[in-house]
């Protein structure tokens, strides 16, 4: 027979066991992680060249007007080496870039190095924020839904809570900052509607790329708290009476974050590209506006750079998910070398 002893025990070991494993995480396991990244980048070399030349229009004719001499237009195309065919321009392209060249804007003759320089501060900081306030708000929320509808109860909250956040998470995040920008700006004047002019001014457009992240770890934390509401470790600290702080806080808490915390991460990823839209909304002074700038008026230069920076971001927040989730749950990297293996 188990004794409450042997119980707690067992809740303790996994954590002892992860401690142990995490150590023997081989090389092979972040040279194979380092390896994907490596060749994702090279793809996302080619996607951010490729992605611009096939928009329709002609970027010079954007630069100079449409009532610019031919002479003029064919010069400057020269000048700039969009005469050459594509294979030449990218080896150009690619040279540049290793060198660390990211080129000149066509319209400003701004170096794109500066004009990254200056707007991705402001877009980390707008979707860390916004990672940040969703786990802040969406784990406890998941946790207290997840305890008051455990085996069955209130089915109510149940309906309400499954309701509310699968709206929230259909919902675009743009449209979440035209509301907010409407009704707490325009409308109340409470916050600023535009600009970076304070601690203030992060808080309509974080709201608004935070609420759906939210809603989706919600919905995840949740479903994970229920699953560990059924463990043996639990029904003994129930048994046991432990207060609730201890309960749910110490024992039960940390048991839920793995896929949470995981979820959190690749939100992370999808919050630096899902800002562009946003940023546009409130005017803010990140690298969304001038990327959608950059596409419209064909701005290879500053395009390409927004593509990759944007790309590489997202490559390089999942491999530190993926090396996180590794330490955290070993299993999955003994997985991946063992599927590795089959492969090879």
């Amino acid at each position: 027979m188990t004794t409450p002893s042997e119980v707690l025990a067992a809740h303790d070991a996994p954590a002892t066991a992860r401690r142990r494993r995490a150590r023997r995480l081989t090389p092979g396991f972040f040279a194979r992680h380092l390896l994907r990244l490596a060749a994702s980048l090279a793809v996302l070399v080619v996607a951010s060249f490729a992605m611009i030349h096939l928009i329709p229009g002609d970027p010079l004719r954007r630069m100079l007007g449409p009532t610019a001499p031919k002479e003029l237009v064919a010069q400057r195309r020269d000048e700039l080496g969009l005469d050459d065919p594509l294979f030449t321009q990218f080896t150009h392209y690619v040279r540049d870039l290793v060198s660390g060249d990211l080129g000149t804007s066509f319209f400003s003759s701004q170096p794109v190095t500066d004009i990254i320089g200056q707007g991705l501060p402001s877009t980390l900081a707008l979707a860390v924020l916004a990672t940040l306030v969703a786990l802040a708000v969406a784990v406890p929320l998941g946790l207290w839904a997840a305890v008051r509808t455990h085996n069955g109860r209130r089915r109510g909250t149940e309906t309400a809570f499954t309701t509310l956040t699968g709206a929230a998470v259909a919902i675009p995040e743009y449209l979440y900052g035209l509301a907010l920008l409407l009704v707490l700006s325009l409308g109340l004047g409470l916050f600023p509607p535009a600009g970076l002019t304070g601690p203030a001014s992060f808080v309509l457009p974080v709201t608004a790329l935070a609420i759906a992240p939210a809603a989706m770890i919600a919905r995840l934390a949740r479903v994970e708290t229920l699953r560990e509401l059924d463990t043996d470790y639990m029904r003994l600290a129930h048994a046991k009476r432990l207060p609730a702080r201890r309960l749910y806080a110490v024992h039960l808490l940390p048991n839920t974050l793995t896929a949470t915390l995981t979820m959190g991460g690749l939100l992370l990823s999808g919050l630096i590209t899902g800002s562009v839209l946003v940023e546009n909304v409130f005017a803010w002074p990140g690298l969304g506006l001038r990327t959608v700038e950059a596409i419209t008026q064909k701005d290879y230069p500053v395009a390409q750079a927004m593509i990759l920076v944007y790309g590489a971001l997202v490559l390089l927040v999942n491999f530190l998910v993926d090396v996180l989730l590794g330490i955290l749950d070993p299993k999955s990297a003994l997985s991946a070398s063992a599927s590795a293996s089959r492969e090879g």
